[in-house]
């Protein structure tokens, strides 16, 4: 059985994301990769493999710790404090 970390398992909804685009990177018509979807706040934000990694950098700023992926067909969880990885149905 996974270890689930702390701030992953006090999700009991999954925030979707609003938008397939990066909030960010539209107001200065940068681009992204893939896109990520914070469980505390809604926000949808490129991931570390975009240019401007704006997900990681919300993360650092306001200590929101856990991001589901936002990508069509792919359901999991990334808590960026504990470095914790869970897939979900």
């Amino acid at each position: 059985m996974e270890q689930v970390c702390q701030h992953i398992s006090e999700i009991t909804d999954i925030k979707k994301a609003a938008a397939y685009e990066c909030e960010e990177c539209v107001k200065v018509y940068g681009r992204w990769l893939h896109l990520r979807t914070c469980q505390t706040c809604g926000a949808t934000l490129c991931c570390d493999s975009s240019p401007a990694k704006h997900m990681t950098k919300h993360y650092h700023h306001t200590g929101h710790p856990v991001a589901s992926s936002a990508e069509p067909g792919e359901q999991w969880l990334w808590c960026y404090k504990d470095e914790s990885f869970v897939e979900y149905n």
